[in-house]
C-alpha cells in the first residue's frame, strides 16, 4: 500500500457522523487539531494531515512572503496538493460518498478556504476559524451547494476584519451559502464560536 502524500493521523468514527478534515494553524500539528475535532463532533471519523511547509521549523500549509502576505502561487499549488490527498484518503479509509467537512484554524482555515474556492469537487463544506481571503482573485467557479461557516474576531490583527469580509463576499458572489459568527476578540477560537460550529454542523449530520 503506497503512502499518502501528506503525513497525517486518522481516527475512526461513527458511519453516520460527518468526516472531519482537521487543519492546524502555523506551528500546530495533527495531534493538536484533533482536540478541535473532538469538541466539534466526537463521533466523527477524523482526518488530520500535517502542513507540508516549514517556516523556521513551524509547520504551515503554504509559504508566505511576510506576515499577512501570502505566496499566492504556492497557495494554489498547496490547495491542489491537499485536495489530491483528501481524494486519496477517501479511498484509503473507505470514506467515498461520505459527508466531509473541513475545520481549520488560522493558516489551516486559510488553506481550507482555498480548497473550497479552487476545488469544490473535493471540498464543499468548511468551518473556518480566524480565516481571511487566501487568494486575491480566485476563479469564478460556481460554488452553489457549498456551505461555509466563518468564525472570526472583529479585532484580529492577523486576520483583519476587512480581509475576512472579503472572503465572505467572494464565497457568496460565487453562490456559496455562508454563515458568519463574529466575536469581539482577536486571533482565537471562542466558546461561542465552537457552539456556533456545532450547531452549523448538525443540520445535515
Amino acid at each position: 500500500m503506497t503512502e499518502l502524500a501528506l503525513e497525517h493521523e486518522y481516527v475512526e468514527g461513527s458511519p453516520t457522523a460527518p468526516v472531519l478534515l482537521l487543519l492546524h494553524g502555523t506551528g500546530g500539528s495533527p495531534a493538536d487539531i484533533l482536540a478541535l475535532g473532538k469538541e466539534l463532533c466526537p463521533a466523527s471519523p477524523m482526518l488530520a494531515p500535517a502542513g507540508p511547509v516549514s517556516e523556521n521549523g513551524a509547520a504551515r500549509w503554504f509559504h508566505r512572503l511576510a506576515e499577512g502576505v501570502f505566496d499566492v502561487d504556492d497557495v494554489v499549488y498547496r490547495a491542489g496538493q491537499l485536495a489530491d490527498f483528501v481524494t486519496e484518503a477517501r479511498d484509503r479509509y473507505g470514506l467515498g460518498g461520505r459527508r466531509l467537512v473541513a475545520a481549520g484554524f488560522s493558516n489551516g482555515a486559510n488553506i481550507a478556504g482555498a480548497v473550497t474556492l479552487l476545488r469544490p469537487d473535493v471540498l464543499s463544506e468548511a468551518v473556518l476559524f480566524a480565516a481571511m481571503l487566501p487568494v486575491p482573485e480566485p476563479p469564478r467557479t460556481d460554488l452553489t451547494g457549498s456551505r461555509v461557516l466563518l468564525a472570526n474576531g472583529r479585532h484580529d490583527p492577523m486576520a483583519p476584519l476587512e480581509h475576512a469580509q472579503d472572503l465572505v463576499a467572494v464565497l457568496r458572489d460565487r453562490g456559496a451559502e455562508v454563515a458568519e459568527h463574529w466575536h469581539t476578540g482577536g486571533h482565537q477560537i471562542t466558546v461561542d464560536g465552537l457552539a456556533a460550529a456545532k450547531s452549523w454542523l448538525a443540520p445535515s449530520g
